[in-house]
C-alpha cells in the first residue's frame, strides 16, 4: 500500500482496452490513491461513465466546459492531481499531444497539467509501427512523458502483434513508482 494517498487522474481514450481502464481505475482505488477519471466522447463508446463513477466514487470529467469545475475542468483538474496517467492512449492522443493540439477536454488538460505524465499506448499492431506513430511516441519521450509501451499479443482486429496495451497490474506499479 501506498504510504500517502496519491491523486491520480486516469485519462480513458477510445478503444476496446477501454475495458482494463476500469480494472486500472478500481486497482488504484482499491490500494488507497483518489482516482479521478477524464473520457474522451470515443471512449464513452466502450465503457460508460457510470462504471468508473462507480469505480472511484468522483463525477467523470468528459467535457471541457463542464460547469462543476468553474475555472475550467482543465485547469482545476491539472492542479489538483500528482500524475496523468492516460490509458489506453490512442494513436490519436499521442499525435495530438505530441503536437501541441488541444481541441478537447484531454488534450487542453495534458497541456496544462505539469505533474508527471504516465501513457499506457493501445492501438492495431499495424498503426504502432507506422513511422508516425513511433515519431510522436519519441516527442512525448522527449517531453518528458514516462511510456508504459504496449504488450505483443492477441488485439481485437484478429491477429497478434505488438499495440495491446499492458496489463493493469504492470501499470499500478509504474504509478506506485512514480508517486514513490
Amino acid at each position: 500500500m501506498p504510504e500517502k494517498q496519491s491523486k491520480i487522474l486516469v485519462a480513458v481514450t477510445g478503444g476496446v482496452a477501454c475495458f482494463k481502464a476500469a480494472a486500472l481505475v478500481s486497482q488504484l482505488a482499491q490500494r488507497g490513491h483518489a482516482v479521478q477519471v477524464v473520457m474522451t466522447p470515443a471512449a464513452q463508446q466502450f465503457v460508460g461513465t457510470a462504471t468508473f463513477a462507480a469505480l472511484t466514487g468522483q463525477p467523470v470529467a468528459t467535457d471541457l466546459f463542464d460547469s462543476r469545475w468553474p475555472l475550467g475542468a482543465h485547469i482545476e483538474l491539472a492542479r489538483s492531481h500528482d500524475v496523468l496517467c492516460v490509458a489506453p492512449a490512442t494513436a490519436n492522443f499521442i499525435g495530438k499531444a505530441a503536437n501541441g493540439i488541444s481541441d478537447d477536454l484531454l488534450t487542453t488538460l495534458y497541456l496544462c497539467f505539469t505533474g508527471t505524465v504516465a501513457v499506457a499506448p493501445a492501438m492495431n499492431c499495424e498503426m504502432w509501427d507506422k513511422p508516425a506513430v513511433q515519431r510522436n511516441m519519441k516527442q512525448l519521450r522527449d517531453d518528458g512523458a514516462q511510456i508504459i509501451d504496449p504488450g505483443e499479443g492477441w488485439l481485437s482486429c484478429r491477429t497478434k502483434g505488438v499495440g495491446r496495451m499492458a496489463e493493469p497490474d504492470t501499470i499500478l506499479k509504474h504509478i506506485e513508482k512514480l508517486v514513490g
